[in-house]
């Protein structure tokens, strides 16, 4: 069962490495949407591409934005502390119970 204890182990520690990188990824774009970067930047396009998949279902299903303020990123960004408070921290004392 030890195998098992540090796969889960394994799972959680990429997974909170993953939801970090991304908090981090929507944050910037958060930034960047403060200013006017220029759209054929590479590192733009890349933060834009990461990032619309999971923003754009977000804005189409819930309407936030106040005076052309978008609320998307926050909703994410809550998703993403949920996801490592609830998620990784049961996989880590999942881990530890099977070890």
């Amino acid at each position: 069962m030890f195998i098992i204890g540090y796969f889960l182990s394994a799972l959680g520690t990429v997974l909170d490495y993953a939801l970090l990188i991304y908090m981090w990824i929507i944050i910037a774009r958060a930034v960047l949407s403060w200013v006017s970067p220029d759209p054929y930047n590479p590192i733009v396009r890349f933060i834009h591409n990461v990032t619309e998949p999971v923003m754009y279902p977000i804005r189409r299903r819930f309407p936030l934005g106040f005076g052309g303020i978008d609320f998307s990123p926050m909703l994410v960004l809550l998703a993403i502390i949920f996801l490592r408070s609830f998620v990784v921290n049961s996989l880590m004392r999942l881990a530890a119970t099977l070890m």
